[in-house]
């Protein structure tokens, strides 16, 4: 369901047929379809800016962006090339990832879309634009043959995105594409990553039955001899980075 949503109560829901199910909560039946993919759809992400804009991800490769107002819907198809053709195969022309795209994930002002996909890698978008702005994460694993949840953080600077990989779960700088650390408290793969921006909490599942709460270690207090800028670069910089931690830990 849209965040900001004030004139109405949809929820979007994937479907194993290539087409996105709009539910009205009002009412309880089902508003309308909407159709364009080719394969099952995998992820479905409301924009945090506009209420009617809706993105979701495929088994096709592709992410649409659709305006669940207008009768064709979708308003564009992210490419990975940003139209320069010549470097596509006719395959790959219009589409998001080389596999099958199974994460989505807007930050927090709505302004950039983030994706993964099953052919290891994650890109983010300009969500105005539709434009691949080419950030290079490296090598981002992912097995999953289902949707990923993965989360990006709200009121940190820098932001982050937390990406379930594997047992563990990492962290990365969103705009630079730096592997920051890795959160590791788990026994079995983690499904999923929630953060909660009003405690400035990361949350995460997994297959081993456990719900993690990770926070960010506190910065040591100053002593009021000493001056902020005669203390190393380090100290100045925000507190999280790799300082999360499991809240088992804290016991």
């Amino acid at each position: 369901m849209s965040p900001v949503a004030t004139k109405h109560c949809l929820i979007a829901v994937g479907t194993k047929s290539p087409k996105v199910q709009l539910c009205d909560l009002k009412s309880g039946s089902s508003s309308h379809i909407l159709q364009g993919h080719r394969q099952e759809v995998l992820a479905v992400s409301w924009s945090p800016r506009h209420e009617y804009i809706l993105a979701t991800g495929s088994a096709d490769g592709r992410v649409k962006l659709w305006d669940v107002r207008r009768a064709s819907g979708c308003l564009s198809t992210l490419d990975q090339h940003n139209g320069e053709k010549s470097k596509a195969s006719s395959e790959a022309a219009n589409t998001a990832h080389n596999g099958r795209v199974n994460g989505l994930c807007y930050t927090n002002d709505g302004l950039h879309l983030l994706t993964i996909g099953t052919d290891e890698r994650m890109r983010l978008w300009n969500s105005s634009t539709g434009e691949n702005t080419l950030v290079n994460y490296g090598k981002v694993c992912n097995e999953s043959r289902k949707g990923l949840k993965f989360a990006i953080s709200c009121g940190c600077n820098p932001e982050f995105a937390f990406v379930p990989y594997g047992s563990t779960i990492a962290v990365y700088a969103v705009f630079t594409g730096e592997l920051i650390t890795m959160l590791r408290g788990h026994y079995s793969t983690v499904n999923c990553c929630v953060f909660q921006p009003h405690f400035q909490e990361l949350y995460s599942g997994s297959k081993d039955c456990n719900i993690l709460a990770w926070i960010p270690a506190p910065r040591e207090p100053v002593p009021d001899d000493i001056s902020e800028k005669s203390l190393p670069q380090q100290h100045l910089n925000p507190a999280y980075e790799d300082a999360w931690s499991s809240s088992d830990d804290e016991g």
